[in-house]
């Protein structure tokens, strides 16, 4: 079978664009690995309707919508290979299955980098977490701890407060701050720790303890730590896509790429912020231009 369009990744982005790609009666194959980003989270945030959901939840109500459709198919399976076959591209499985497409979306989204720090982990997703939209209200009036080591984290520091009076904020190195952003901190009663740390301690995903080389340690009972993305899957480059310096695929603004029959949503794209409801409605436009290309392709004067 020739599939209009297929979809790899069962994100926000790649589920919104399946439902709408569906809902539109064009055939689509969607790849999901069942790995999300979000999955070591307890709940999803921001999301008009579902805040608070738990993620696999979210997932259930998403593919119980999306599959509804007759036209939509999902095969739980990573995708390894994809290449360029006339019509339009052959998408091969690790379990070795070979479906074609005409159209392609690429959705698998972003992972974090996240420091080498013991214990990390196991609070991430839990007490720990990247964004203050996404988790600062359940961080309120804690005190909190920052870790970041790059130009970021001025601003974490900034926004952060907004939810949090009682910050620390821990560099694990020589911090890159200017004496007039040290000045702005201080004056907001923050602490500075450029010491390395040497790890987390707590139970039960709660953090208790943030440890540092020198032996000492403060007693902090959440945070936020600043991470690097890299992309969850390296197709761009093969199919002709065009990236960005942070691993992303530069994008029009409905989504189409530099390579022709190509588009990118959600974090794939380096939608920002990164939220559900951004990958969500990137999703839906990415699948909205690959409907007007069909339309034009099929409206064209013979």
């Amino acid at each position: 079978m020739l599939y209009d369009c297929a979809i790899v990744g069962g994100g926000p982005a790649g589920l919104n664009a399946a439902l709408v790609l569906g809902r539109a009666r064009r055939s689509v194959v969607l790849f999901d690995n069942g790995q999300p980003r979000n999955g070591v989270t307890h709940a999803s945030h921001g999301f008009i309707t579902r805040d608070g959901i738990k993620p696999g939840e979210f997932r259930r109500i998403a593919y119980e919508e999306v599959l509804s459709y007759p036209s939509v198919e999902h095969r739980p399976s990573e995708v390894s290979e994809i290449r360029r076959a006339e019509p339009g591209f052959v998408i091969r499985s690790i379990s070795g299955e070979q479906v074609q497409a005409r159209r392609l979306i690429l959705a698998a989204g972003m992972k974090e980098a996240l420091p080498d720090i013991e214990g990390l982990r196991d609070f991430y997703g839990k007490s720990l977490f990247n964004c203050p939209f996404c988790d600062g209200w359940e961080l309120r009036d804690q005190p909190l701890v920052i870790v970041a080591d790059n130009q970021h984290v001025f601003h974490m520091a900034k926004l952060l407060y907004n939810w949090s009076q009682d910050i620390v904020v821990c560099t694990n190195g020589p911090a890159p701050l200017g004496a007039e952003q040290r000045q702005l901190l201080a004056s907001r009663g923050m602490r500075i720790i450029e010491t390395p740390i040497a790890k987390f301690s707590g139970q039960n995903g709660k953090l208790e303890r943030v440890h540092f080389t020198d032996g000492t340690h403060i007693e902090r009972s959440g945070g936020l730590v600043g991470c690097a993305f890299v992309p969850n899957a390296r197709f761009a480059e093969a199919l002709g896509c065009e990236t960005a310096e942070n691993g992303g695929i530069v994008t029009d603004e409905m989504g189409r790429t530099a390579a022709a029959g190509v588009y990118a949503a959600g974090d794939t794209a380096y939608v920002m912020p990164s939220q559900l409801i951004y990958a969500a409605a990137s999703g839906s436009k990415a699948a909205m231009a690959v409907m007007a290309d069909y339309i034009e392709e099929e409206w064209k004067v013979r």
